[in-house]
């Protein structure tokens, strides 16, 4: 059977394989006009036919079909909605609840791993507030979203910039480490490279992997990208738990735990940028934000219990982090950055993201 261009336009509207038709009326037949002595049957079977030969009850069919997938996708969006509600307000009581009391701040008392836990929670939970400002925009076309992209780099690169300065620049009385802290950032930064490269591989090859309503290419970006930040959340927590557990005790540790909350507003705003243009949600984008950071209460409290293995580790951590931020900053936001815009704006928002955030940071440190 020959099916016209037209009726297989009219089968993939309707979801249906124009292969599959069955067309009582022969080609030559329906060519012609149907005159004044033909069978009723005839017009009957051409009054059932639009005008571009498709049987009007598949047309229904298929419009019936797209509608209850509309619905079905509706359905399973508020469903969704309803439960990063839910997590949220989990994650607030989790806040309230784990509340240490007086022990908090108390430059005289010695810190617990109570309160090393909660500084670092608090330091995770601020992450989610970087979708804030992103609130208030409904919808973003592909220009401001490649813009979008190339502010998120700017500011993974500013920060995996200051990992690498914290590395190399590293000192503590306490660290036994025959290898200079230079050394031990650039083995971790190697290693963040091979790491993320082959993390990009795996994705790659697994293109069925699907987070909710996404999948296919989105996915894998946004998980990249998560797991990404998440990986540098681990030495975060780390230096978290050694300021604690320092000679300066309270006093640091809370210092350093405030200056990663501020910190990790503009990272969750990075994270935020990558996610709401790809249907994510806010409140489920802010819940990725905090996901982000979860491992720095969990790292916080092992690195403030062993405080000396810990500590020849930390170059190493800020090294991996960095490295493996700023690939996926070059390699992954950049370009989709430029494909959206052009070379003069993705360089433009890049580059004020990367100094306003190298600002930002210097203006933190220079408080202390």
């Amino acid at each position: 059977m020959v099916v016209t261009r037209r009726q297989r336009q009219a089968a993939e509207d309707a979801n249906i394989d124009a292969d599959e038709y069955d067309l009582n009326v022969p080609v030559s037949a329906a060519a012609k006009t149907p005159t004044k002595g033909a069978p009723p049957s005839k017009q009957h079977d051409h009054a059932h036919h639009d005008h571009r030969g498709c049987p009007a009850h598949l047309l229904k069919e298929g419009t019936n079909g797209e509608s209850k997938t509309k619905e079905n996708e509706e359905s399973e969006s508020q469903l969704s909605q309803v439960i990063s509600y839910g997590i949220i307000l989990l994650l607030a009581f989790i806040t309230y609840a784990t509340y240490p009391g007086n022990t908090l701040g108390n430059k005289g008392l010695d810190p617990t791993i109570h309160t090393v836990f909660y500084y670092g929670w608090i330091s995770a939970i601020s992450t989610g507030f970087g979708v804030l400002p992103l609130c208030f925009v409904r919808e973003m076309k592909e220009y401001w979203v490649g813009v979008s992209n190339a502010i998120a780099a700017g500011m993974m690169c500013a920060a995996s910039y200051s990992l690498f300065m914290e590395g190399c620049t590293f000192h503590d009385d306490n660290d036994d480490s025959s290898l200079s802290p230079v050394v031990r950032t650039a083995i971790g930064c190697a290693m963040g490279l091979l790491f993320i490269l082959g993390t990009k591989s795996f994705l790659d090859s697994h293109e069925d992997v699907k987070v909710g309503s996404l999948s296919g290419a989105d996915t894998r970006k946004i998980l990249l990208i998560v797991f990404v930040m998440t990986l540098h959340s681990f030495s975060e927590g780390v230096g978290i738990g050694v300021s604690f557990g320092g000679e300066h005790g309270n006093e640091l540790g809370v210092f350093i735990s405030a200056s990663l909350a501020v910190h990790n507003i503009p990272e969750g705003l990075a994270v935020a940028i990558v996610l709401l243009p790809r249907k994510v949600s806010k409140a489920t984008a802010a819940i990725w934000c905090v996901v982000t950071s979860l491992p720095q209460p969990l790292m916080a409290v092992p690195a403030f219990m062993f405080v000396h293995s810990f500590l020849p580790l930390l170059p190493v951590g800020l090294g991996f982090a960095g490295g493996a931020m700023m690939w996926v900053a070059f390699m992954e936001l950049l370009l989709e950055a430029y494909e959206d815009t052009d070379m003069v704006t993705t360089g433009v928002a890049s580059t004020l993201a990367l100094g306003v955030m190298l600002a930002v940071q210097r203006q933190i440190e220079d408080s202390h």
